[in-house]
């Protein structure tokens, strides 16, 4: 878990506690590809993209009780939003899942061509491969996105960098 707030500050549900790991549940569901039907990972999707539709909407209400004579309430509402959802859609969602799925794609192929074992053993290693995978890839990918939103130079960077405290 990420370092714990501040005294007095307010806990985020969806980055200080258990809710966060809910954003993982496409990359389990990658992993586990070869092993379940296609429906269960769509189904891991679906919950991924829930925590990070609740997040970005948990961040525009914060920032429509933030009082700030810059910009109005909506424009503040609309860029929280906005950002929080574009920002967390590529780092817990778009590109994790897809570099589960080519790291596992890629280790099944190899097994398949460079051994002799049987599917169901080259599966549940490939699998185990994407389970490992999964922590290594999150730092950089955070650091990625975090790069590509700040250089992006929108204003929406700003507001909402002060919620991101991932890792």
């Amino acid at each position: 878990m990420s370092e714990p707030p501040p005294r007095g500050a307010e806990r985020d549900i969806f980055r200080d506690t258990w809710v966060r790991y809910l954003g993982y549940a496409n990359e389990v569901g990658e992993a586990f590809r070869s092993l379940v039907p296609a429906a269960v990972v769509w189904l891991s999707y679906g919950v991924s993209s829930s925590y990070v539709l609740a997040d970005a909407i948990d961040k525009g209400k914060k920032a429509g009780d933030v009082r700030s004579p810059e910009t109005g309430r909506s424009t503040r509402v609309t860029v929280a939003v906005v950002d929080t959802f574009v920002w967390q859609a590529l780092a817990s969602v778009a590109i994790p899942g897809f570099t589960i799925n080519r790291v596992c794609a890629a280790s099944l192929y190899i097994l398949g061509t460079a051994t002799r074992w049987p599917l169901s053993i080259r599966k549940w290693t490939t699998t185990a491969l994407g389970l490992l995978v999964i922590p290594v890839i999150i730092h950089p990918i955070d650091r990625g996105a975090e790069m590509a939103s700040s250089s992006s130079q929108l204003p929406s960077y700003q507001l909402s960098k002060t919620h991101r405290k991932l890792f």
